[in-house]
């Protein structure tokens, strides 16, 4: 991403960022989002839509599996 420095996201705590990227035929979104902890959830999607949806599962996961601990 532009806003990469030395191949590290600077997305701050509790934001997102993304950017549109070519592949092939079609565009993808490279996403990032910092969860309140400081970890980093970040991947290539097919839309902003699908890139949210999948960091809510991730969140999801992440919290139930410690509650459950």
């Amino acid at each position: 991403m532009k806003t990469d420095k030395n191949g590290l996201s600077t997305c701050p705590i509790g934001e997102e960022q993304y950017e549109l990227m070519p592949y092939r035929r079609d565009t993808r979104i490279q996403y990032d989002w910092r969860d309140n902890d400081g970890e980093l959830f970040s991947g290539i999607f097919k839309n902003l839509e699908e890139a949210r949806k999948q960091r809510n599962k991730w969140r999801i996961e992440k919290y139930s599996n410690i509650i459950n601990k």
